[in-house]
């Protein structure tokens, strides 16, 4: 598209007319990629985070259940999860330079681990999995039925045929301080954080030019990052271009029960996708709701027959303990869903070679934001990856009708 430049406002009169790279989308995406350009001593460029929600009430980092896990079926998914949890675990040492003199920026990591449940058809799968986690160095363990009876005495073992269990470097942990955090760091790096809304990309030639914005501005710009979560194809499409990436809607409930668990509960995740963590004195659940499908961007209405209906009789079949829960609160949040292979789209796109892709991460994007925004940065710098190579996550495979392949996905 083309549009005249504006008179800027208040809120961009100290705006630069050009910016080495523009990220649209200031969440934990956004912010990671902004965060690892400021880290490389090879960038001495500017950086404009433009986010149009600035209180973040309704991103899908705050709306998070915040989890981690190395249990995927792609050694490639679960390399980016071992750098992120590496990067959480030692995320209070690397934003101290950056809340000097306040408390450590600990992310409160839960190390309870995920159990996965399986029934008796999966279980050859399954076992598959554990060992090709344990080869990468994960700590992923088979337990048999009778395994999980002594270790979870409140678990129903009917129907499985054994879990998978990630007792270590699996958990939950706080997105808003793992978000807030990397935009702090990324400012001080000198990164700009701009609350504004991206209207429209023009192009000249095969490049990104002008990033144009909803307070009338419009900057030129040398890369252009698509960090828009679910609202990333209506970004592809100031380009010209479309992405398989939609808003899903996913509801969280928090429920307490009349009897507690004892000893340290994990994620459980029961065959029927129904799944239940620990929050506190309380526990939060979730599931594929079966009214999935397209959402309108705007819409954080809630199904609470989903809990009564699925949710409930799925909890209590697996932990008869759940008879009487009382949902004390629910929020709907958005998965960037990708209707491919429900894999993030990573990296420049082959023709509009300016114009980076970090989007549809269909409910992974939380725990994968450390490693796709060292690579994002590191593509916009040195134009290959220098640590892990995400390139198999590319575009180009949606043109090819090549799915990444990914068999553990919730």
């Amino acid at each position: 598209m083309t549009a005249p430049p504006a008179p800027g406002n208040a809120r961009t009169s100290g705006l630069k007319s050009h910016y080495d790279v523009v990220i649209v989308g200031g969440a934990v995406i956004g912010a990671a990629v902004a965060y690892f350009l400021g880290e490389d001593p090879a960038f001495e460029g500017s950086i404009l985070v433009v986010e149009r929600d600035s209180t973040f009430a309704r991103a899908s980092t705050a709306l998070s259940t915040s989890s981690i896990r190395q249990q995927f079926s792609n050694p490639l998914n679960v390399k980016i999860s071992q750098f992120g949890i590496e990067f959480v675990t030692g995320f209070a040492e690397r934003m101290a330079p950056f809340f000097e003199g306040e408390p450590p920026q600990d992310l409160g990591f839960k190390e309870n681990g995920y159990l996965y449940c399986w029934p008796p058809h999966a279980v050859e799968a399954a076992r598959e999995r554990v060992a090709l986690q344990q080869s990468l160095g994960a700590h992923t363990v088979f337990l048999a039925p009778e395994d999980l009876e002594r270790r979870f005495p409140y678990l129903s073992v009917e129907g499985l045929g054994g879990a998978s269990f990630g007792e270590r470097r699996e958990g939950w942990f706080d997105s808003v301080g793992l978000m807030q955090g990397l935009r702090r760091a990324a400012k001080h790096h000198g990164a700009t954080l701009l609350a504004d809304e991206v209207v429209g990309l023009s192009l000249a030639g095969d490049r990104v030019d002008r990033v144009h914005l909803a307070s009338g501005a419009s900057v030129a710009c040398g890369h252009c990052v698509n960090a828009a979560g679910p609202r990333a194809n209506r970004v592809a499409g100031m380009v010209g271009l479309a992405i398989p990436v939609e808003p899903r809607r996913r509801y969280s409930f928090v429920f307490s029960s009349s009897q507690p668990i004892e000893g340290k509960m994990p994620i459980v995740i029961d065959p029927s996708g129904v799944f239940v963590r620990p929050e506190g004195a309380r526990f939060l659940s979730g599931n594929t709701p079966s009214d999935d499908g397209p959402a309108d961007v705007d819409d954080f209405s809630i199904r609470h027959e989903e809990f009564e209906e699925f949710i409930w009789p799925a909890l209590l079949h697996r932990i008869p303990r759940f008879e009487a829960l009382k949902v004390e609160t629910a929020w709907t949040g958005h998965y960037a869903f990708n209707t491919f292979d429900q894999n993030a789209i990573l990296g420049p796109h082959a023709r509009i070679t300016n114009f980076h892709f970090a989007n549809g991460f269909s409910g992974h994007g939380l725990q994968q934001s450390p490693a796709v925004g060292r690579y994002i940065a590191e593509m916009i710098v040195h134009g290959r990856a220098q640590t892990l190579d995400l390139s198999p996550f590319a575009h180009q495979r949606i043109e090819e009708g090549q799915p990444f392949a990914e068999a553990a996905i919730i």
